[in-house]
């Protein structure tokens, strides 16, 4: 992850030429005019493709990621909290939505719409905050229940400072869980997005785009296609064995508390 994490970020500045440049006939192999893993189906440099295209997946992913933990919590801890119709009506809004795929949401917003990278981020978002209000619901109901958060009532805290100050430290190892898995299913969208061709960009050097447009020849130049699948499944993977490990180490955690 962390080295992934770096060809994202500093894949840009090491690109031996730029990603929309022509440098040699199409599907050239490795090792024509310089190339490291040959050109794509324009003539374009494969390496320096991968190095730049990182980048763009990453950002949104986090970005989009970000806002739906954000809205997720909020809606999450407000309905644990309210205890009443406001439990109800916030939850099965989320139910709603939790109805759908995720991906078939974020489809139709863009197809409605366009490809535009904002309608991507907040789909994405909005997708992801049900889930996220879910886990942060069911955390929450029973740190609700104990006496520190009746002493806090009584003295007269404000309900905001209640359920970010109180609420929210209480439930932070479900929460990091959730969001790596979230960060997870974010990656493979907006991966899935790019290779359908629904980007802002659609010869930008995205991993996803990649894959969609060098795909034919697999056969005969490979790393076109090969490189991004690589990375993509390695980014997908790590982040979940990420929260895998934060998962137990969080039950190690309350195993020690429990003894």
């Amino acid at each position: 992850m962390a080295l992934l994490v770096a060809i994202a970020v500093f894949g840009p500045l090491l690109a031996p030429s730029a990603p929309d440049k022509f440098v040699a006939l199409p599907n050239s192999l490795p090792g024509t005019s310089g190339t490291v893993f040959g050109t794509d189906y324009l003539g374009q440099d494969v390496w320096s493709r991968f190095l730049t295209g990182g980048g763009e997946i990453l950002v949104l992913a986090v970005v989009s990621t970000a806002i739906g933990l954000v809205l997720g919590v909020a809606i999450g801890l407000i309905s644990a909290y309210s205890r009443n119709a406001w439990d109800d009506v916030l939850m099965r809004g989320m139910d709603v939505l939790m109805a759908f795929p995720q991906i078939m949401l974020v489809l139709v917003a863009v197809s409605l719409v366009g490809p535009e990278t904002w309608i991507i981020v907040l789909a994405i978002a909005l997708t992801t905050a049900p889930r996220v209000a879910r886990v942060a619901r069911g955390a929450a109901q029973p740190v609700v229940e104990r006496d520190f958060i009746g002493a806090t009532q009584a003295m007269g805290m404000s309900r905001l400072r209640i359920l970010f100050g109180e609420l929210l430290p209480n439930i932070l190892g479900p929460l990091m869980v959730e969001a790596s898995l979230r960060l997870t299913y974010s990656i493979g969208i907006i991966a899935t997005l790019a290779f359908l061709g629904l980007s802002g960009n659609p010869n930008s050097p995205n991993w996803g785009t990649m894959i969609q447009q060098n795909q034919t020849a697999l056969a005969t130049q490979p790393w076109g296609a090969l490189l991004p699948i690589i990375a993509i499944a390695l980014l997908t993977v790590g982040s979940g064995l990420i929260g895998d490990g934060i998962a137990r180490a969080a039950a190690g955690i309350d195993r020690e508390r429990a003894a």
